[in-house]
Formats: C-alpha cells, structure tokens, sequence
C-alpha cells in the first residue's frame, strides 16, 4: 500500500485531503508541524510527502530541506496559500517535485498526487524508453534502433537523471548533488556543458525527446506524444 504523509497545521486541511486520498485506495499518516512530519519521514517508509509552508516548529521550506538532505528520491509535494512566482522558484530551488496553491480542487490534489508517483516509479527503474531510444541502466547503454551508443558515464547519468523524471524541472544544484555528489568542489556550470554535448549527441532525436532549459532553474526533459 502506498503510504502519503500530509504535513500541515490546519486539521480541516489534512481532514480533505486525507479523506480523498483514502478514497482513492492510499493509506494516510498526519502530521500538524514540521517537525513531526520529518520525524515520520525517518521513521516510516513514506511513498510521498504534501507538506504546507506555514506550519509551527519547522515551516514547509525547512521541512523541504531537511527531507532532500536525507531523501533525494521521495516525492515532495508543496501545498500553500503562498502562490507568487518567487514562492514557487524557491520551492522548486529546495527540492520540491510539485506545487499547488490554496485554495484548490481536491481532485487536482488526487492527479497530482498520482502523478508524481509515476514519474517517481518511472524513476526507479532501470530502464526507460523515449520512442526508438532505450536508457539501460544496467549496463550503462543507450541503444538507438539497431545502433548502441557507449556515453562518458556522467553524460548517461545526466540524461537518465532528467529522463527520470519527465516534465520535472531539476535544478543545477539537484543534479549537481545527485550526480557528482556532495563533495563536487568544481564550477555547477559543468551540468550546461554536459547538457550541451547531449543536445549534440542526440540532435537529430528530438521527435522522441528534448532537453529544455528552464530559465534561472535548470532542465527538464520532455518526451514527445507522437
């Protein structure tokens, strides 16, 4: 069963969501701050968070945070009364998957919800396909209709990464974290470059995959419907 933690302060909030995502077959923990919703994350096998912004103890931004430090994997999904455009930045800068602003349709909230737990079964995986193009994982492979193309490994990584997660914006910092790690001392600007060298590589691709930039963020890979 998949187990959804709901993070915020007002019982009437975590009421309506609870009720309609136990409808749809979930099963629901609730926590009334952030500092009781971070101590569920480590100590239950959580499938994805909805958290708010403004909660008592530790508020949604440091919740974020402290669930990314430990839990790069688990989807995060923002719910608030907050809907600026500098509100959304900062949560997709911390690490959140999603975003969705008070007040909203509960069924939003239930496609959304669904949503990310594709993208993130989607992520899981060890194989991915993008039209006549297979990412294998196992074998660090990219294979091309009949022809196997051999990638520098960080490339791969790159590009599994951001097929990973389809439509999602990944931040420089997010892959540059995830992919050369903690203690990377070098410029975040090596991520363009290899972004670059994939946009070469796979130029003639584009009607199974893009690479986009999303401006002052970072990437996201959409993958053609055609």
């Amino acid at each position: 069963m998949v187990k959804i933690l709901i993070a915020d302060d007002d019982a009437l909030i975590r009421e309506l969501m609870s009720l309609y995502l136990h409808n749809e077959g979930f099963v629901i923990i609730e926590a009334e701050n952030g500092t009781e919703a971070l101590a569920v994350v480590e100590g239950a096998d959580v499938d994805l968070v909805i958290l708010d912004i403004m909660m008592p103890y530790m508020d949604g931004w440091d919740l974020c945070r402290e669930i990314r430090a430990r839990n790069s994997d688990i989807p995060l999904l923002m719910v608030t009364a907050k809907g600026e455009p500098g509100q959304r930045v900062k949560g997709f800068l911390l690490g959140t998957d999603d975003y969705l602003t008070k007040p909203f349709e509960p069924m939003e909230l239930v496609m959304r919800v669904k949503a990310l737990l594709k993208r993130y079964r989607i992520a899981a995986s060890q194989m991915i396909q993008m039209g006549d193009i297979v990412l294998n994982q196992r074998n660090l492979k990219v294979y091309r209709r009949d022809e196997v193309l051999n990638l520098p490994l960080k490339e791969f990584e790159l590009l599994f990464k951001l097929a990973s997660h389809p439509g999602q914006i990944l931040t420089r910092e997010q892959l540059i974290m995830q992919i050369w790690g903690r203690d990377y001392e070098g410029d975040d600007r090596t991520v363009d470059v290899h972004i670059k060298r994939l946009r070469e590589r796979f130029a003639n691709d584009t009607e199974h995959f893009r690479i986009e930039t999303a401006r002052s963020l970072g990437y996201r890979l959409e993958v053609s419907n055609d």
